[in-house]
């Protein structure tokens, strides 16, 4: 048995058959059980060996919408693609409204077809068309300023609408930047220069049984006032073996 266990792993376990109440064929004289090897069925673990809980919460039913109530904290907690989807998402979607925005007031006041005008003052100079709002909105959320296209002190609902672009362009990159920030931030992967000893093993030390492991740091920096948790989960046959306290 040891000699298949090294053949073929710990992945095949050896089973004992006989031919009695089955259909395998009859044995020989002087020929005992026969032996087979079967897989082992895998089982999912509780804990991954990086550390992360394998478990999965379900039939929430109403209460998904908690997850809207604290939407900071549940965009952080979301994966990093669609952490990007939403922050690529939100950027177009305000930008192409708020060149929208633009383009109605010049469409609104005429300044579309008098922009070639020479003593008409239009409420955005060089704006014709909607690439041209768009580029003229671009220009003044990140502040770059190209001089070529302007706001005129003649259009008070420009004046209006620029303010507004100025607040809700703050709010859009206060939240998600912030929330980019704290999920780079966040040190999921420190785990995996962790390393744990592959066998855990129980003697007694302090005149009481312990379960001890060992726990290994690769990288050079220090950890100060690391903490570590454990989950021990006891069968009735372990619970009757070591009677480990609560």
């Amino acid at each position: 048995m040891s000699a298949l266990r090294r053949k073929f792993g710990d992945d095949y376990q050896v089973v004992t058959t006989s031919s009695s109440g089955s259909g395998l064929q009859p044995q020989g004289p002087g020929q005992g059980p026969q032996q087979q090897l079967v897989p082992k069925k895998k089982r999912q673990r509780f804990v991954d060996k990086n550390g992360r809980c394998n478990v999965q919460h379900g039939n929430l039913g109403s209460e998904t919408s908690r997850y809207l109530s604290d939407l900071f904290t549940t965009l952080v907690d979301l994966k990093w693609r669609w952490n990007l989807f939403i922050f690529i998402l939100t950027y177009t979607v305000a930008w192409l409204f708020m060149a929208s925005m633009w383009w109605v007031i010049a469409y609104t006041r005429g300044d579309l077809n008098k922009a070639h005008v020479g003593n008409y003052t239009p409420c955005v100079a060089n704006v014709y068309n909607f690439p041209s709002a768009f580029l003229f909105f671009i220009e003044t959320e990140a502040t770059i300023g190209y001089g070529y296209r302007y706001i005129t002190d003649k259009c008070p609902e420009g004046i209006i609408l620029f303010l507004f672009q100025s607040i809700l362009g703050s709010i859009v990159d206060a939240f998600l930047i912030g929330c980019m920030f704290i999920k780079m931030s966040q040190p999921k992967k420190r785990a995996e220069t962790l390393m744990f000893s592959e066998h855990a093993v129980i003697s007694m030390r302090d005149g009481k049984l312990t379960l001890m492991f060992r726990v290994g740091n690769l990288r050079n920096s220090h950890m100060v006032s690391a903490q570590i948790r454990c989950k021990l989960l006891k069968s009735p046959f372990l619970m009757h073996l070591y009677p480990f306290p609560d």
